[in-house]
């Protein structure tokens, strides 16, 4: 078994595709085939598989998102509780609850068993930038 922790730096909401690192991590394995699981360790971020192909899907997850849970200052959103961090703490907390924070990822022949247009994202639900730290293991 092999486990490898990865950062990334956000600049702010957004997908931001990791797929290529953890080929990387796979191919420093011995294993040949089973399943790589990715766990992200905040409760303000989620990971996604998602397509790597065309950027507007990226554009259009994210606007669907910020109409599903918009920040605290619209006024839809008067019923949130949890203020102290800021406009977008607590809709992230809901896109993280909606969303994945782990994934299980099939390999073979040290190679993710991904399908031709799908990639791995972090899923960035704050507007700040922030360093996530996600466990990859196999």
């Amino acid at each position: 078994m092999a486990m490898q922790r990865l950062s990334i730096s956000t600049r702010g909401q957004g997908l931001y595709e990791f797929t290529d690192e953890a080929h990387g991590f796979l191919r420093k394995t011995s294993a040949e085939e089973g399943m790589m699981t990715v766990f992200v360790r905040h409760t303000s971020c989620s990971l996604l598989i998602q397509e790597n192909a065309d950027p507007s899907v990226q554009t259009d997850l994210k606007a669907f998102f910020r109409r599903l849970v918009p920040p605290t200052t619209d006024p839809q959103m008067n019923w949130i509780t949890h203020r102290d961090e800021g406009p977008d703490d607590m809709p992230a907390h809901i896109k993280a609850a909606l969303l994945p924070v782990s994934l299980s990822i099939p390999f073979s022949g040290n190679r993710l068993l991904l399908g031709t247009w799908q990639g791995i994202y972090l899923f960035e639900h704050r507007d700040n930038p922030h360093r996530r730290e996600m466990i990859l293991n196999v």
